[in-house]
């Protein structure tokens, strides 16, 4: 709860009374790939990849400077060995701040930017539709970067790097996507 503060306070901090008159708020969908990592104390580690999306929202306290939230599925899988049935889904939500720096005239154009704040992973296992002890959750640093254009003011296209981590009763989660992004600011 303190980085969550933090990141709040920063975002506000970093701001001018002018630069609300600009403001826009923005909705942003995204789905790609992603590459998870799993380490389990006593049992070993793997890695596989599923597709991830999300969905993030904020508001650009300028055409630099933005806070976000977000929603994002990073892996899910089914597994039935004819006993029982064996759901895991990792997925996260978060609060942060982006930076964006455009290459055009009127905040259009070529763009690049990176955001960073504080995301909460949770595993979860269901066993025949069951949620069972097996949930895990831990709040953690996340960072991103990425790339995209803007066609105007209102909206933009980006190829997006995110990596966030979590642990928590022995399991050790990292996951790195690489997703497609739509956003709509209004």
């Amino acid at each position: 709860m303190k980085q969550l503060a933090l990141v709040a306070g920063l975002a506000l901090a970093g701001l001018s009374t002018p630069a609300f008159a600009d403001g826009s708020g923005f909705v942003r969908g995204e789905v790609g790939r992603s590459d998870i990592d799993i380490s389990v104390v006593d049992f070993g580690s793997a890695s596989d990849k599923d597709t991830a999306w999300g969905i993030r929202g904020g508001y650009w306290f300028n055409p630099n400077i933005a806070i976000e939230g977000f929603y994002s599925q990073l892996y899910s899988t089914t597994v039935d060995d004819g006993f029982d049935t064996y759901r895991a889904k990792l997925h996260a939500v978060g609060l942060g701040l982006v930076a964006k720096k455009n290459f055009g005239g009127n905040h259009t154009g070529f763009f690049i930017s990176g955001r960073g704040g504080v995301a909460r992973g949770v595993v979860t296992l269901e066993i025949d539709g069951d949620v069972e002890d097996a949930e895990a959750s831990s709040a953690k640093p996340y960072f991103g970067v990425g790339a995209g254009y803007d066609f105007s003011e209102r909206f933009g296209l980006s190829l997006n790097y995110d990596r966030m981590k979590g642990d928590g009763e022995g399991v050790d989660v990292t996951a790195k996507t690489l997703t497609l992004g739509v956003e709509a600011r209004f």
